[in-house]
């Protein structure tokens, strides 16, 4: 039996507001964010990226 998911809101507003403490994100300007991708990306080790691409089955017909 496949699974079939319903989407519902009751509009209640405690379902649509966002407390400012719980999204970091908005404290943060583009340049800052860009900087933190790139940090997080520069520290993936090389090893890692290539097992990840190794994993990977191409099938050329």
């Amino acid at each position: 039996m496949p699974l079939k998911w319903v989407f519902q809101q009751d509009n209640d507003p405690k379902h649509t507001t966002q407390s400012p403490d719980l999204n970091p994100i908005e404290n943060l300007n583009a340049e800052e964010l860009w900087y933190v991708v790139q940090s997080s990306w520069a520290g993936i080790p090389v090893h890692r990226c290539q097992k990840s691409v190794d994993s990977i089955h191409c099938y050329v017909l």
